[in-house]
């Protein structure tokens, strides 16, 4: 049928919701694998398990502890999984969102130098988890479901798969 490689093949508009899990999550795969080297993780040698004590900085920017690394992997161990589905990656982008924006909030509440800050954050990664945070939501509410509109697998106006009989 001739739809079937708009809707299997990879190129409909449900696979764009898909596509941009899989890649939300393979950023955030990468970030937990980088944020354990050393070179690229800065004062790796302070790198601890959580909380405020930790000195190590992803990038020289980020500050991050194995707990914060470990969260990265597994989020993106979740997008990878969850985009394999439109309805998957919509849960991962929206709920991940919602979760993004809430670790910004909990970055701005919470007194830096206390044990409250077990994650660890900084001003740095206050404003990485607002931009991701907005960034996921736009993308989860923003990406058509699949069967909304052009490119996803429906029948289209002046097309042969649109049941005109020939």
């Amino acid at each position: 049928m001739a739809t079937a490689g708009y809707t299997q093949g990879g190129v409909g508009r449900g696979s764009m919701v898909r596509t941009a899990a899989t890649v939300v999550g393979a950023l955030f795969l990468l970030v937990g694998i980088l944020g354990f080297i050393p070179g690229i993780t800065t004062d790796y040698d302070d790198l601890s398990w959580a909380g405020h004590h930790s000195g190590a900085m992803l990038f020289g920017i980020f500050q991050v502890s194995a707990l914060h690394n470990i969260v990265h992997l597994i989020f993106g161990v979740a997008g990878l999984a969850m985009g394999r589905t439109s309805g998957g990656a919509r849960t991962f982008l929206l709920g991940g969102g919602v979760v993004y924006l809430a670790l910004w909030l909990y970055g701005l509440l919470i007194d830096r130098d206390s044990d409250a800050n077990f994650v660890p954050v900084n001003t740095a990664d206050n404003w990485l988890h607002l931009g991701l945070g907005a960034a996921m939501l736009i993308l989860g509410l923003v990406l058509p479901a699949p069967g909304s509109g052009l490119l996803s697998g429906s029948p289209q106006p002046g097309r042969p798969e649109a049941g005109h009989a020939h």
